[in-house]
């Protein structure tokens, strides 16, 4: 059996997805217990989101799920790197591949990463 620290931050603890292929960081959510057995029943990521106070499954909206392929786990149990399987190519709600698709050049932020789709069409927002 399995067990994760969930009490040391408040029932949360960071969950970071990874490119399987690339190797990529993709994204760094958080999972609670309950989203941390859907992902190992499911084989697919998901994710509690802290300004919806609700469980997800990547990509529910957007199409852009996130198939499991490992799970690492660190040496205090209580964060997760989860390598997955992108599919649709883009992790971010933003429309981009990753959610770290800026880069920091002195005092600004410079986007650097290619977009995938428009948020706006995808979401309606």
């Amino acid at each position: 059996m399995i067990v994760l620290d969930f009490e040391k931050s408040s029932g949360l603890i960071p969950a970071i997805a990874q490119d399987d292929e690339s190797g990529e960081i993709l994204m760094q959510a958080y999972m609670n217990r309950e989203a941390w057995e859907k992902t190992l029943s499911t084989g697919f990521a998901h994710y509690f989101s802290r300004s919806r106070n609700k469980l997800w499954k990547k990509g529910e909206t957007s199409g852009n799920i996130q198939e499991v392929k490992e799970i690492r786990v660190d040496c205090d149990n209580d964060c997760i790197l989860i390598k997955v399987h992108q599919i649709g190519k883009a992790a971010c709600h933003k429309g981009y591949k990753s959610c770290f698709y800026r880069v920091v050049k002195g005092n600004d932020l410079i986007i650097d990463g290619e977009k995938i789709f428009n948020p706006e069409k995808k979401y309606g927002v």
